[in-house]
C-alpha cells in the first residue's frame, strides 16, 4: 500500500456471533469458524484492490461487534461515534473511537436520548439520508444536521418500516443510482434516480473505485446487471453474516480525507 492508499476500518467478528440480534428475520444457526474465514476473505478483497485495512480489536463479548458500521459516521475528517440504538450493542464504539483518535480524526458523540446506528446513514456527495424507526431516532438526525450542515451537507430523516437499517434496504452505485429490491421499497424514499434489483442482497454494495464495487456472492443477478452497466465487480461470500441481516457494508467504515467523495 501507498501513503495514498484509501483505508477502510474493519473488526474480526466475535466467537459469540451467533448470538446476534436479528430484527426483521427468522434467527437461522451461523457458524462463528466459518464467519471468520468469511471475514478473512472480505479483507483479502479490499486489499486486493488497493484499500489499507485498519483494524479495531476484536471485542468478543459484543456478538454484533463485526458489523463495524454501526459504530461510526464518517465525514472527511470528522468522525461521529454512534450511540447504538440497541443496548446490548453500546459497548461497541468505545472500541471504534480509540482507534479512530490515534489516526488523528476529529472526534464528535452522538447522545441521549439521540440513538444512531452507521448503518442508517447514506451519503452521496453533499446530501446525508438517515434511516429512521429501527435503531436510529430523530433526535440523533437533529444532531448530525447540527455537526454536518456547517460543512456543507444536507442532513434528510427517511421514515423505515421494513428494514432494520436505511443500508439494508438501499446503496448507491458511484454515479449516485439507488439500488433497491422492490419488495423492501418504502414509500418514504426520496430518490428518483432508482435500479430495482432481483436480489435483496444486491441492493448492497460497497463502492471500492468509479467503477467497481464489492457485493455478496448472494446476488448473482444483480451482479450481471451491474456488470452490463460496465461495472467490474468483486462478489465476496458473507452468508454467516447475512443470518444475522448483515451486509457488505455493515463489515467495514471507508475513511476519505474529505467529504464529497463517491458514496459512502
Amino acid at each position: 500500500m501507498t501513503a495514498s492508499s484509501p483505508r477502510a476500518l474493519v473488526r474480526p467478528p466475535s466467537s459469540r456471533m451467533a448470538e446476534g440480534l436479528v430484527t426483521h428475520i427468522e434467527r437461522t444457526a451461523a457458524d462463528a469458524d466459518l464467519a471468520r474465514r468469511q471475514w478473512e476473505g472480505y479483507v483479502a478483497a479490499l486489499r486486493d484492490h488497493g484499500w489499507e485495512t485498519v483494524e479495531v480489536p476484536a471485542a468478543d463479548d459484543c456478538p454484533d461487534s463485526a458489523f463495524v458500521e454501526d459504530t461510526v459516521l464518517m465525514y472527511g475528517d470528522l468522525a461521529i461515534i454512534a450511540l447504538p440504538g440497541a443496548e446490548e450493542r453500546r459497548p461497541e464504539p468505545a472500541g471504534t473511537e480509540a482507534v479512530l483518535r490515534e489516526l488523528g480524526y476529529e472526534i464528535a458523540l452522538i447522545e441521549a436520548p439521540g440513538t444512531l446506528d452507521g448503518g442508517d446513514v447514506l451519503k452521496h456527495g453533499a446530501d446525508v439520508w438517515v434511516g429512521l424507526g429501527g435503531r436510529t431516532n430523530s433526535e440523533a438526525v437533529d444532531q448530525l444536521a447540527a455537526l454536518l450542515e456547517p460543512r456543507g451537507a444536507r442532513v434528510h430523516g427517511v421514515p423505515l418500516t421494513k428494514v432494520l437499517h436505511l443500508k439494508s434496504a438501499v446503496t448507491a452505485l458511484p454515479d449516485g443510482t439507488v439500488l433497491v429490491h422492490p419488495p423492501l421499497h418504502e414509500d418514504s424514499f426520496p430518490w428518483t434516480e432508482v435500479l430495482e434489483v432481483p436480489e435483496e442482497p444486491g441492493s448492497h454494495v460497497v463502492v471500492l473505485d468509479e467503477s467497481t464495487v464489492l457485493m455478496s456472492t448472494s446476488a448473482p443477478r444483480t451482479a450481471q446487471l451491474l456488470r452490463e452497466r460496465g461495472l467490474q465487480i468483486v462478489a465476496v461470500d458473507i452468508s454467516e453474516f447475512e443470518k444475522l441481516e448483515g451486509c457488505v457494508t455493515c463489515l467495514s467504515v471507508r475513511l476519505r480525507e474529505a467529504p464529497g467523495q463517491p458514496v459512502g
